[in-house]
């Protein structure tokens, strides 16, 4: 069974989507082509350097794109059936990692888990 990802929708939204919405065509384009690079990597069982992607804790990774002077980051989790989801993405603006977006990201999973558990 190969990797796949799909976004998050949690109360009728897809942050993931709406991100992916407020970037330029070719920011929408380099995030994407990243996506699709971490599955091919995973498929062909390739290791992840920490410049492509980083687990942050608790089980929340993080897929860095870098575009011009911007670094975006879109976390995730791996689902059964090695499948990824995408919680949602944004802009780092500072050198740490949020905590904002971390406890978001583990927020939006329990979320995941509670729906689909029911």
């Amino acid at each position: 069974m190969n990797f796949t990802y799909d976004f998050l929708e949690v109360d009728g939204k897809i942050r993931m989507i709406e991100f992916l919405d407020s970037l330029s065509i070719r920011g929408r384009a380099k995030v994407l082509a990243t996506m699709d690079k971490l599955i091919e990597l995973k498929n062909n069982n390739i290791p992840l350097k920490d410049k492509l992607s980083k687990h942050i804790e608790d089980g929340i990774f993080e897929l860095r794109v870098y575009l011009e002077d911007n670094i975006l980051r879109c976390l995730y989790f791996y689902e059964v059936n090695q499948k990824i989801i995408f919680t949602h993405g944004f802009i780092k603006k500072t050198q740490k990692l949020p905590r904002k977006e971390i406890d978001n990201a583990k927020e939006l999973r329990s979320k995941y888990y509670r729906r689909i558990s029911k």
